[in-house]
């Protein structure tokens, strides 16, 4: 267990954390929420075999997109990869597993982790590409098929301003994915524009309670191109 006081790290520090072939959820949907300068760090630190969880894949040169061209992605769990050429010819080419979901069935496998549940029910997609493999049951007389829930060992997050307890609180569209994915991984790792003292955050103003956080990394948004986009979001 990591003590409130202990929270507080080094970008180095905190993804220096994470093992080759560790599963990882990733904020973000596209630009904003995304943890631009915790991937650069975990680029930089060369883990290798990893699974990812996020709901695009980034640009080509930019977020997870980075890691896909490295070759340090073995599976990617995602709801599209449209807008990544460099994800579809390494899925096409057979060195990239990708496991695509709905948007929304995404989102619902990932809040399940977080509440504890093995995962739900749903006739979403019955009988047709999104079905296969799926187990189905009946219930109540209706076709149900059964999505179970998505955790993973690590979640790598974005938020605007946090505490040095964990506490986090996100600005506008970048909170999307990751109060979700802050509580379905078994270790947490937030960066932030801005890192406060305790008692500074409202507690009307977190997100996410300091309770589903392991380590904080203040980051500058200018540091990175890719900062900026995300802050102007």
């Amino acid at each position: 267990m990591t003590l409130l006081n202990q929270k507080y790290a080094s970008v180095e520090d905190a993804i220096a954390m994470i093992p080759d072939g560790a599963s990882i959820m990733v904020g973000g949907f596209g630009s904003p929420g995304t943890p631009f300068a915790l991937l650069d760090e975990l680029l930089a630190q060369g883990q290798k075999g990893l699974t990812l969880i996020k709901n695009d894949a980034n640009e080509p040169d930019i977020g997870i997109g980075r890691l896909i061209r490295a070759g340090r992605v073995d599976r990617l769990i995602t709801s599209h990869i449209g807008l990544n050429r460099v994800a579809i010819e390494e899925m096409n080419q057979g060195r990239l597993a990708v496991e695509m979901y709905p948007q929304g069935i995404l989102v619902e496998k990932i809040r399940c982790a977080g509440a504890g549940h093995l995962g739900f029910l749903t006739d979403i997609g019955l009988e047709t590409e999104i079905a296969r493999q799926r187990r189905e049951i009946e219930l109540n007389g209706q076709t149900c098929a059964i999505e179970p829930a998505i955790n993973a060992d690590f979640a790598l997050i974005h938020a605007d301003i946090a505490d040095t307890y964990g506490n986090l609180a996100y600005r506008g569209t970048a909170i999307n994915f990751n109060p979700l994915m802050a509580m379905a991984a078994d270790s947490v790792i937030a960066q932030a524009y801005q890192v406060v003292s305790p008692g500074e955050l409202k507690p009307e103003a977190v997100h996410t309670p300091c309770a589903f956080v392991n380590r904080v990394v203040q980051v500058d948004p200018a540091s990175s191109e890719q900062g900026i986009r995300a802050h102007a979001v």
